[in-house]
């Protein structure tokens, strides 16, 4: 069970959540479904800072510019462009401009299946498309219309890793070993402890 409970996911509340006050509300979320917040900073990040962050994973440029060109056509619009490279240099040019306009909040939380629920939570990338109950979903209106259209980075409040190899570069690459706490939340025992030892007195 040990080591369900250990797995880390990265997250970042972007410029557009720190600037509309929604850092308590997204923590919130987080910390009541039962996930350990084991790191928090604050920085205003460098546009090379960022360009390394979304450059982690080697196929991110492809993947990202294919998975781009799939959403528009499903939603029966057309692509920018069908090269997938040409999109994502758009992309990324947009992120850095994005993430460095001005503080974000840099976080790891840490608890059992924690890159898939942190992503559950969240919802899908493009806000007008993400559920109702996400936090995506709930807060944002913008669309790939938009963004488009301001030739700018979609406005989506959070990023969060995709798998565990990704977070585990994504927590190297902004913290250091020593600024990751480990302690014991008490409801850590109702979480995972088998059978509810200790309860009663």
């Amino acid at each position: 069970m040990k080591k369900f409970q250990e797995e880390m996911s990265f997250v970042a509340i972007k410029p557009d959540g720190v600037q509309r006050s929604l850092v308590g509300e997204i923590i919130k979320r987080y910390e009541r479904v039962g996930l350990k917040l084991v790191a928090m900073k604050m920085v205003v990040p460098t546009a090379d800072q960022i360009e390394q962050h979304y450059t982690l994973d080697d196929t991110w440029r492809q993947v990202t510019g294919e998975k781009t060109i799939k959403s528009y056509m499903d939603k029966g619009l057309t692509p920018p462009s069908n090269d997938p490279l040409a999109i994502t240099a758009v992309i990324l040019e947009n992120l850095k401009k994005y993430m460095t306009s001005g503080p974000v909040i840099m976080m790891v939380w840490q608890g059992a299946h924690a890159v898939k629920i942190v992503r559950k939570i969240l919802g899908g990338t493009e806000p007008l498309s993400s559920d109702v109950g996400t936090i995506r979903g709930d807060f944002v209106l913008d669309s790939y219309q938009i963004s488009d259209a301001g030739k700018r980075a979609v406005r989506n409040l959070v990023h969060a890793s995709g798998s565990v190899e990704e977070a585990e570069k994504e927590i190297k690459h902004w913290f250091k070993p020593e600024e990751i706490i480990k302690y014991r939340l008490v409801q850590e025992q109702i979480l995972y402890d088998v059978n509810l030892d200790g309860l009663l007195e």
